[in-house]
């Protein structure tokens, strides 16, 4: 299971983020401040750290240094978002750099690039009676092969790795089709009915009352 370390020090923040992680599938550690995390880094393994730059004792930017030296990818998450920052964050080498506030889907979405970009994502995902194996792009329900499109394999992945979360239409169809989401738009309603009948998960896939779809 991929294990990721949140270095956070606003709790309320630091236990979002780790619900969220579980939820996805991830083992996940946190850490309040800086010298907790330094000594989880070194002596525990991670695939990933979500570092915050603005932490007590050792700041994320000195915990950079002993996450370089471990040879394990760096996402910062800061309230410092200017762009100075931003490039610093970058040219020591962290591999992407999201400001709060964030929205958990973009947050989610970011840890699977970087994961990918360093062949660490998981290839199969197993959820209800499904197997997903990412790497061939497959579904496989139970034991016969589920023929999906591209973008109804995009948009199970999506519900996937944000299961109990209320999807927002706009959020699903930036997410799986790009560009802006047109209010009258049927696509992304049109897609997601015929996932659930492909699939038969009328009860885990649902409709939430003016805002979009979760799986459940």
């Amino acid at each position: 299971m991929i294990k990721i370390l949140v270095a956070e020090d606003e709790e309320p923040i630091s236990n979002l983020i780790r619900i969220n992680l579980t939820k996805a599938g991830y083992s996940c550690v946190c850490a309040l401040d800086g010298e907790k995390a330094a000594d989880l880094m070194m002596n525990e393994h991670f695939d990933l750290v979500l570092l915050d730059i603005m932490l007590p004792g050792i700041n994320g930017y000195e915990l950079m240094e002993y996450a370089k030296g471990l040879e394990i990818p760096v996402i910062f998450l800061t309230a410092l978002s200017s762009t100075e920052n931003k490039v610093k964050g970058l040219k020591m080498g962290a591999d992407d750099y999201l400001p709060k506030p964030f929205e958990i889907v973009e947050l989610l979405a970011r840890v699977e690039a970087v994961l990918r970009r360093y062949n660490k994502a998981e290839k199969l995902m197993e959820i209800f009676d499904i197997t997903i194996d990412t790497a061939s792009r497959t579904v496989v329900q139970n034991g016969e092969q589920v023929p999906l499109t591209m973008k109804e394999f995009d948009l199970l992945l999506l519900f996937v790795r944000n299961r109990n979360i209320a999807l927002y239409r706009d959020t699903i169809y930036e997410n799986v089709w790009g560009g802006e989401y047109l209010e009258q738009s049927r696509t992304v309603d049109l897609h997601v009915q015929r996932l659930k009948k492909k699939l038969h998960w009328e009860e885990h896939l649902v409709a939430v009352y003016k805002v979009g779809y979760r799986l459940q």
